[in-house]
């Protein structure tokens, strides 16, 4: 009995001094780490962690708009390499749009078409198009105004030549470490710390700005406080005005916060949605900006978003990824886990597809190749 309670004493030191030393370290969004994931027998984000972080709700459209079910809805069966790849990765949903109608979906392991889900990095293509949409409407003067113009921690050295552009097209310059499974990351601090502003205005140049492409969620969260400040709103209010409202999104949604004390959106991933909705996004680029007769976003900027702004790195545009494969050009907006949504606009067709892994060649390649066969496996449904 006195082992024990002399273990007991020195467990509650041992972590009593561990906490401490978090803390003196500011090292402590560690702890929302280990409760939020690892606790819950995870080493990564997951698709229902949104329910363990704060968020703010962001209200289905007044004037919902269903898609309409293809004259060919669901006659096809899917492949059995599709089959095989949505069990052993994980998917939840997958779904085929052909001339703005669904044309096949499916759901899997106990999800459904009103399921929520993390977007993860997919939020970057909306973040992209608020930036879009505040120079539409003059809020920011243009893709080339300095970020100092809104956050004074950029307005130093090499920092003070660096502009919205150079944020949306993965071009700051930043020292920013993409790194999602070290715990010592600036990319893990950022998902757990309750004060993302403060990590961000701590970044640091690493090279100049505007030069080459690097991919860095840190770039869409300064992107995010550049919108913010630049319309005076938070980011999910305007993006529900902008585009959730407008695009006839048939559930709410919730946007993943800091903290409720600092009310800043996790802007470069954490919007909780479902398939057919995350699909809306991408037919407003694909019709080039237009919902129902009406222009909800410069075309022109649309066109510069879906072409890569770097000739050495051919693969994404400003908010974008872009593929080519099957002789055709793909844009898509990309996620953590395997979450996509892919944009052929001469076919006018959409595929999305969110699960919970994606393939394992993670890290030796810029596309995996989950990436190409649920392209391709899509691609030989249609045509049956």
């Amino acid at each position: 009995m006195k082992f024990l309670k002399k273990l007991f004493k020195f467990l509650i030191l041992f972590f009593g001094l561990l906490i401490a030393i978090l803390y003196i370290t500011d090292t402590d969004y560690l702890l929302k780490a280990v409760r939020t994931i690892y606790f819950r027998g995870h080493t990564t984000a997951y698709l229902e962690d949104y329910k363990h972080f704060d968020n703010k709700p962001v209200a289905a459209s007044s004037n919902p708009q269903a898609w309409p079910n293809h004259i060919d809805y669901n006659s096809a069966k899917e492949t059995a390499r599709l089959q095989k790849a949505n069990k052993d990765w994980g998917s939840i949903a997958y779904v085929i749009i052909k001339n703005d109608s669904i044309w096949f979906e499916n759901y899997y392991d106990g999800f459904d078409e009103d399921s929520k889900s993390n977007s993860f990095s997919m939020a970057k293509s909306y973040v992209s198009g608020l930036m879009g949409k505040a120079i539409m409407q003059g809020h920011i003067k243009s893709l080339d105004q300095p970020v100092c113009d809104f956050l004074p921690a950029f307005c130093d050295g090499k920092a003070a030549k660096m502009t919205v552009g150079d944020l949306s097209s993965m071009a700051s310059g930043t020292n920013w470490d993409e790194a999602y499974y070290s715990p010592l990351s600036i990319t893990t601090r950022a998902y757990f710390d309750d004060d993302l502003a403060k990590v961000m205005n701590g970044l640091k140049m690493e090279t100049d700005p505007g030069q080459a492409f690097k991919y860095a969620s840190g770039d869409t969260q300064m992107l995010a406080m550049v919108i913010e400040k630049a319309t005076g709103k938070p980011l999910y209010d305007y993006f529900q005005e902008s585009f959730w409202e407008p695009l006839g999104s048939e559930n709410a949604t919730l946007w993943q916060v800091d903290s409720e004390d600092h009310d800043l959106v996790k802007a470069y991933c954490c919007i909780a949605s479902n398939a057919k909705d995350f699909a809306r996004f991408g037919k407003l680029y694909k019709d080039h900006g237009k919902w129902n007769g009406k222009q909800i976003l410069d075309s022109t900027f649309i066109a510069k978003s879906v072409k890569p702004r770097f000739s050495q790195s051919p693969e994404y545009g400003y908010g974008w990824w872009l593929k080519k494969h099957l002789g055709k050009d793909f844009f898509m907006m990309r996620g953590h886990l395997g979450q996509y949504v892919f944009v052929q606009p001469e076919d006018n067709v959409i595929i999305v597809r969110l699960g919970h892994q994606k393939s394992p060649d993670i890290g030796t390649k810029t596309f995996t190749d989950d990436i190409s066969l649920y392209i391709e496996e899509g691609y030989k449904m249609l045509e049956k």
